[in-house]
């Protein structure tokens, strides 16, 4: 059965505006919408449609919108307290999460813990606190849904598998960003803007950096791990340039699955939403002929320092791949602000892992104090 109504957080970003496509294609309600501070267009979608509450994360501009908006029925609240509202809504079947940043773990959380279903564009919050998670969403017998492109290419592949031991390992597909093919030597002088011009994908600052250190792909594996199961060797990376191939899974019998589409986030997103089912989406057919040809190389750990540093932590364990998400999420502010350079950034991260104190995290607590000192590290280092 297809779900009625939905909970979006992160609706003025990427993944959110594109979740209300989805919507309208649908003909879904919006129980909260959530935003961390562009009023502008959160106005413009409460107008539209009508959700029960809305949430802006900065205070200041929450106070805003809550006057802008009082000729209508929609509640204003702000912070992480409102995000939880919004994550927890009664009225709300599933909760799509597509904030950015470990600002997502809570939500999350509170959402498993109120038996909403979840479906999952938030990558910080599996790989900060991936055993909390997996564990909040068992124990009330939730469902996780991936959102992002490659975890939803894995699960839509895992749909035929007969049984878990029949899956040999995951294959994750990267685009390897604006600088594929790139030397260190080449990277040294890497200007923001550089950086922000992706080849194939349409996404907000900080994922669009996080593409071109290939952090991304580095929290890819560790989401995977959670996701599926699966230990980190059995979770491989090939860099594909089209971004046609979303991911592949192999099987005991070395047979592989692979599932293809447009570079479009409506087919993940909707998917996450109707499923078991599949409708029509919005989304252009693909065209194999007119492509004409799709190409895969090896990923290049040595020059891209953050995608060696995720998968470090991950056989570490214990808290490492919350202090390399934290140390990442500072060091790519930094330098979107133009205070360290592109390559200081894998530096940052990769020093975070090995020099912070790694623990086993038994409270989401645990995993924020990881996080901070993480930060605190980035900031010491370049002071």
């Amino acid at each position: 059965m297809m779900i009625n109504n939905i909970s979006i957080l992160g609706s003025t970003g990427s993944i959110g505006t594109q979740a209300l496509d989805v919507v309208d294609k649908l003909g879904l309600n919006v129980s909260a919408l959530t935003a961390a501070s562009n009023i502008d267009l959160l106005e413009k979608q409460i107008r539209k449609y009508k959700p029960n509450l809305a949430v802006v994360f900065n205070e200041d501009k929450a106070k805003i919108l809550k006057d802008n908006i009082k000729d209508t029925n929609t509640e204003v609240l702000a912070g992480m307290e409102g995000l939880i509202e919004a994550a927890t809504i009664s009225s709300a079947d599933l909760v799509l999460n597509s904030v950015v940043g470990m600002v997502g773990l809570k939500p999350t959380l509170a959402a498993a813990d109120a038996k909403k279903d979840i479906a999952l564009a938030n990558k910080e919050t599996l790989v900060a606190g991936g055993k909390l998670v997996t564990d909040a969403v068992q124990k009330n017998g939730v469902k996780l849904l991936p959102v992002d492109s490659e975890h939803s290419a894995i699960f839509q592949c895992l749909q035929g598998m007969p049984e878990k031991k029949a899956l040999k390992r995951l294959i994750l597909t990267a685009s390897g960003g604006p600088f594929f093919g790139k030397t260190v030597d080449d990277l040294k002088n890497v200007s923001v803007e550089q950086a922000l011009n992706h080849p194939n994908w349409s996404m907000g600052a900080k994922i669009t950096i996080d593409s071109a250190t290939m952090m991304n792909k580095g929290l890819e594996i560790i989401e995977a791990r959670w996701l599926f199961d699966m230990p980190a060797d059995k979770i491989d990376v090939v860099v594909h340039r089209e971004s046609i191939v979303h991911s592949l899974i192999e099987y005991a019998d070395n047979s592989v699955i692979a599932q293809l589409g447009m570079p479009d986030m409506r087919i993940p997103i909707q998917y996450a939403i109707t499923y078991p089912k599949r409708y029509e989406s919005p989304v252009n057919e693909l065209s194999l002929s007119q492509i004409g040809k799709l190409t895969f190389f090896e990923p290049d750990y040595q020059t891209f320092e953050c995608l060696r540093a995720c998968k470090k932590a991950l056989d570490m364990g214990g808290v490492a791949t919350a202090v390399a998400n934290g140390a990442n999420e500072e060091a790519n502010r930094l330098f979107r602000e133009g205070k360290i350079s592109f390559l200081e950034i894998g530096n940052l991260v990769m020093g975070a892992v090995d020099n912070i104190e790694n623990f086993e995290p038994n409270t989401v607590d645990d995993v924020l104090r990881a996080d901070s000192l993480a930060r605190q590290f980035v900031l010491d280092k370049i002071n």
